[in-house]
């Protein structure tokens, strides 16, 4: 691996590129601006989607689009047979409709809602596209670039399930999408998502007491499903975040619902705990009925969020060779190990995965604070135009470290 690395420094094509985005600096920043003020809320992120795809093709790459889930897609072909590999960016924000993207100067920083996760990764992307069209290296497998959707919250990684539901021929995937340059996560972490609703006739305390309440019911489940103790390695966790019902205090409740969030890096852990839980919800409104000697209470069991797992092993080709490019220059890399993000499929998939964390100093992720500060920010960029080079090949210096 060093040797290709060595190949691929001295190539005056390659050197150039990286020259280039570090002088591309400030019109990645401005290109990180212009998106973050396009809005782009869960399932609405058609209009930044659009930006995006008009830079794809103005910047040079080939079969450009939009599939049939919004994520953008284009190609820099290689002149070989080499592997195929994705770099990968979400367009996507956790922020609702009609959140105030306007980007505000505060000293040595830029601040608004979604300015650095995942807008940063975008910019990004594009300054590598630049950068291989400047240089015209010729790689010998294929780089595409994904712009994808849902990758928040409720999306449920629904834009890059899609495109590898698409995109049988990947050999390995890349996502810029985490706080910290030399970060590199390399697993999934998988999660199960679920809304449980009791119901049940319900009535006046007084009155019609002695019939089975539905808060009741979802308490028992609660206490069963708190009680339980998942193992702590392959980390496997739970919580009930939301839990809702009842009409009054004086009242048999009819109806109350909790959700529940389960992860684990083990699919076969979040299996487990998953059938765990399942059976103790179903058998709280049995107890509930049964303690009232009335088969009034059920319960409905729907699932709202379903995040593969998987697993990689940290001496993996990829994980090497983008530990290796941060080397080389001069980043540190740090293997995060477990995260839930775009890489959850690829991985879950068998194909080699990583995301890399954004250039730059960021924080306030998630909220109306969120920052970034521009401080060498070109680093990522260069790290990830390096490492996919490395993956891929570059035709008469070196071949793709992929086999």
């Amino acid at each position: 691996m060093q040797q290709t690395y060595e190949a691929l420094k001295n190539d005056p094509a390659i050197q150039q590129g990286l020259a280039f985005i570090e002088e591309d600096d400030e019109q990645t920043l401005a290109e990180q601006v212009a998106m973050t003020e396009i809005p782009a809320p869960p399932f609405k992120e058609a209009e930044r989607a659009a930006y995006v795809q008009q830079k794809f093709s103005e910047y040079g790459l080939e079969a450009v689009r939009r599939d049939k889930e919004g994520n953008v897609i284009g190609a820099y072909k290689g002149v070989g047979d080499g592997p195929v590999i994705v770099l990968s960016a979400h367009l996507d924000t956790v922020f609702p409709e009609g959140t105030d993207t306007k980007v505000r100067r505060e000293r040595d920083r830029l601040c608004a809602p979604g300015i650095f996760d995942d807008t940063r990764g975008l910019a990004e992307m594009l300054s590598i596209i630049r950068a291989l069209h400047r240089t015209n290296v010729k790689t010998s497998g294929t780089i595409q670039f994904v712009a994808s959707v849902g990758e928040e919250g409720i999306g449920d990684l629904r834009g890059v399930k899609a495109f590898f539901a698409d995109s049988p021929n990947v050999d390995a995937f890349i996502s810029i999408d985490g706080t910290g340059v030399g970060h590199i996560v390399y697993e999934g972490t998988g999660s199960c998502r679920y809304k449980i609703t009791y119901s049940a006739t319900g009535g006046h305390s007084y009155g019609d007491f002695g019939l089975p309440s539905a808060i009741h019911a979802a308490g028992r489940a609660v206490a069963a499903i708190a009680d339980c103790r998942p193992p702590t390695e392959p980390k496997t966790t739970f919580t009930i975040g939301e839990i809702a019902g009842g009409t009054a205090v004086n009242a048999i409740a009819s109806s109350a619902s909790f959700h529940l969030d389960v992860r684990s890096t083990s699919p076969q852990a979040l299996e487990q705990l998953e059938s765990t839980f399942l059976k103790a919800c179903k058998q709280a409104a049995e107890q509930e009925n049964r303690h009232w000697q009335k088969h009034d209470v059920t319960v409905d069991i729907k699932r709202v969020g379903d995040r593969p797992a998987g697993r990689q092993d940290k001496e993996a080709t990829i994980v090497q060779a983008v530990v290796q490019a941060s080397k080389e220059l001069g980043i540190a890399p740090t293997l995060k190990g477990a995260a839930s993000t775009d890489s959850n499929i690829p991985i879950h998939l068998g194909i080699p995965a990583v995301t890399v964390g954004r250039g730059g100093n960021g924080g306030g992720t998630h909220t109306l604070g969120e920052w970034f500060e521009p401080v060498h920010a070109y680093l990522s960029p260069q790290r990830t135009f390096l490492a996919a080079l490395a993956l891929v090949g570059v035709d008469q210096v070196s071949r793709p470290l992929l086999a």
